[in-house]
């Protein structure tokens, strides 16, 4: 073989060598692709952009998600929903729970913007593997709603993709609860006004009316742990099947195991789709609670233990 010719060849096995580890560097890329969703411009719904990271943290992801919702997008299209005249003072997260802490400036958004501003945040923050939920504070107090109601914990399943007018429907109902007496050994029937997101089961906005607790107007006292995150509730056959995540089992009231139980199915049966209620715990039925309770039991409506 020729200088020349083996010359050539010699190029030739280097730029195939080079070509190879260019190849598997991009193979072995730990980089993955994520939606950032942005407010539309005629404030009616939410759209987004994917966006690419090599970041694999969960607070490195947070506060990367965060600072690209606060950067005005190229699209003119597109709000930046973390642009307005509202701060973020700051962020905490416990137990799959991320909660974004904001000034007083927040409640000055228009009711529509504001709640498109949070569908935007909960449905990219909610991609972030080990993030179930995010919860909203002003000045460290709980958010309220422009209705007055507690919005409570939020994932993305309670909005609608660019749902437009949807995302802002709004209802009010009344809900019959089962609340813990003084004592803690009975249950107190109470009514409640909600104004809640039509996008919301009705079995669920029972469930977290009832982790939420009694208002200050209501002469009863509660019987779930407050922190206690709605995993899932479907209904099947007449049977509610409600599943909650571990913190359930820790009771914090001195409430029997029984108050607890038949707080959540009598609240539930009284639902007209209703009939039983399945609980379990991250999936799970065969698991005892306070340790004279066994949860694969289907609970049927307990009136014996409702008193004056």
């Amino acid at each position: 073989m020729s200088g020349r010719r083996m010359m050539i060849v010699l190029v030739l096995a280097g730029m195939l060598i080079l070509a190879g580890a260019c190849g598997q560097q991009k193979n072995g890329s730990n980089g993955k692709t994520y939606n950032i969703y942005y407010v539309n411009h005629d404030e009616t719904g939410v759209l987004f952009n994917e966006y690419a990271t090599e970041t694999m943290d969960r607070d490195g992801l947070v506060q990367e998600f965060l600072q690209q919702m606060g950067t005005v997008p190229e699209k003119l299209e597109y709000k930046a929903p973390l642009s307005g005249t509202f701060n973020l003072i700051g962020t905490s997260f416990s137990e799959g729970q991320l909660v974004l802490n904001f000034d007083e400036n927040y409640r000055m958004q228009p009711a529509i913007t504001e709640i498109l501003v949070r569908a935007a945040l909960v449905r990219t923050l909610t991609q972030i593997e080990g993030i179930e939920y995010v919860s909203f504070q002003v000045n460290s107090e709980p958010l309220m709603d422009a209705s007055g109601a507690l919005v409570g914990v939020m994932n993305a399943d309670q909005f609608i993709d660019n749902a437009g007018n949807e995302i802002n429907t709004y209802e009010k109902v009344k809900l019959n609860l089962y609340l813990a007496n003084e004592e803690g050994t009975g249950l107190t029937a109470v009514t409640r006004s909600v104004v809640y997101n039509s996008n919301i089961s009705m079995e669920r906005l029972v469930i977290e009316q009832l982790i939420a607790g009694p208002s200050e107007n209501e002469a009863a006292y509660p019987t779930i742990n407050p922190s206690t995150r709605v995993v899932s509730v479907n209904v099947q056959d007449g049977i509610c099947y409600v599943n909650l995540n571990s913190t359930f089992l820790t009771q914090i009231y001195n409430v029997t195991s029984d108050v607890t139980i038949y707080s959540i199915t009598n609240s539930l049966v009284e639902l007209t789709n209703v009939n039983k209620v399945q609980i379990s715990i991250n999936g799970d039925s065969n698991v005892t609670y306070k340790e004279n309770t066994n949860l694969s039991t289907v609970f049927e409506r307990n009136l014996e233990l409702v008193v004056p």
